[in-house]
């Protein structure tokens, strides 16, 4: 009898009660710096992509183009993203997982809206690298026309809606098939491991991506290889031009038309117009040199920002789309459910970079902010002004009121 109270207290010590405080503890830290990365993510998505969205909608003749339009599109998604994906993720750091109580609820909501994230993310950049392939290789003909691009468009956006529709559907086929069980398994932060589940939605973001990411390869690739060809070009041209230039010239300080007898009215001409050969023919060298400058720094530019734009759609959705493998290889653990918040979050820092990236960089952009800018800048400067002269007007009536008593005062004094 003495035993028994001894194994009840074992049992007790090893059952679900400790082993749910211990991670909550352990956990509270991290999901206090993830909740405050997503903050700040909130505020730099926000503000970027609704000055973006805000800059198009007010001119008119920013939709106009297949690119604009392909752009516009990105930024929506980049909006939606942080109004709802990146708000459930705080929520369910700060609700703490599995004591929430609600937490199927918010386990579909969260899948659902990474699920949203990524597929949509993919199939706009690929969609986006479509178009600058269309234009930069075939400008002249185009297969990106209006009509084909609100086709993709609309496809794009309705996959990126449907497949989120995924994790719910999971969720209620693995309900029916537990029978009571419990639903989640593990204590883990979040839940990407359900009982019963078949976790489509996990291992369709792979193929997604992959096919993404070799479309960006291929059409960035073919970019860089008609940039090269095309600036390759005119500097042959050029050659041939300059040579046309200087051969008239040549052929005028030849020895048989120097040696010819003119009057002294004639011997001027040769020499004036030898001048001015060579003048247009430095000057054409040196129009040349430049346009050939301003080639060579456009195709380093177009370079470096394709680098820019493939490594970021990399390193940045890359690990998330790698981590439904792992699951299947290892097993929902602790370590791969914190590993996965990190990639999440990881993934979410897109939503701040493209607004860089796809919308800063455009120049048609840029004019109309420097515009806006300019305006608000010259509003601020007349709203200063205006209060400036209301300021003095209000000193003067002042100052005559004042005069007006003191004058007042000495007419009495005088009178008396």
């Amino acid at each position: 009898f003495s035993e028994s109270p001894k194994l009840t207290l074992l049992q007790s010590n090893d059952g679900v009660g400790s082993g749910l405080v211990e991670p909550e503890e352990e956990w509270l830290g991290f999901r206090a710096t993830v909740s405050a990365v997503l903050f700040l993510e909130f505020l730099l998505g926000v503000g970027g992509n609704l000055t973006v969205l805000v800059l198009y909608c007010g001119h008119c003749n920013l939709l106009e183009s297949v690119s604009h339009a392909v752009t516009l599109s990105l930024h929506t998604l980049d909006l939606l993203l942080c109004l709802l994906c990146l708000p459930i993720t705080a929520i369910l750091l700060l609700l703490g997982g599995t004591s929430s109580p609600h937490h199927v609820l918010l386990c579909c909501l969260h899948e659902s809206a990474a699920t949203f994230a990524s597929v949509g993310t993919a199939l706009n950049l690929l969609l986006i690298s479509l178009d600058r392939y269309d234009i930069s290789v075939r400008p002249a003909n185009r297969l990106l026309t209006p009509r084909r691009a609100a086709f993709l468009l609309a496809g794009v956006w309705v996959v990126s809606l449907t497949l989120p529709v995924l994790p719910f559907v999971e969720a209620g086929l693995g309900s029916e098939t537990t029978d009571g069980a419990p639903v989640y398994s593990n204590s883990t932060l979040l839940c990407s491991q359900l009982v019963g589940t078949l976790q489509a939605h996990l291992f369709l973001q792979a193929p997604i991506f992959l096919c993404s990411l070799a479309v960006m390869l291929y059409t960035y690739s073919r970019i860089l290889r008609a940039l090269r060809i095309r600036i390759g070009h005119p500097a042959r041209v050029q050659k041939g031009t300059t040579q046309l230039v200087q051969r008239p010239w040549q052929c005028r300080n030849s020895p048989a038309i120097s040696t010819t007898p003119l009057g002294p009215t004639a011997t001027p001409a040769p020499p004036s117009v030898g001048v001015g050969a060579s003048v247009s023919a430095i000057l054409a060298l040196r129009r040349a040199v430049r346009r050939h400058r301003d080639r060579r720094e456009r195709q380093k530019r177009v370079f470096r920002m394709s680098v820019i734009i493939v490594l970021s759609f990399l390193l940045c959705w890359a690990p998330l789309s790698i981590t439904p493998l792992l699951h299947l290889a290892i097993g929902p653990s602790d370590w791969l459910e914190r590993l996965r918040v990190c990639f999440l979050v990881l993934a979410y820092w897109t939503v701040v970079l493209h607004p860089l990236l796809y919308a800063f960089t455009r120049q048609k952009l840029r004019k109309v902010l420097h515009t806006r800018l300019r305006k608000l800048h010259n509003r601020n400067n007349n709203t200063q002004h205006t209060v400036a002269q209301i300021k003095q007007r209000n000193r003067r009536k002042h100052r005559a009121t004042c005069s007006d008593a003191t004058d007042r005062c000495l007419m009495d004094a005088v009178r008396e």
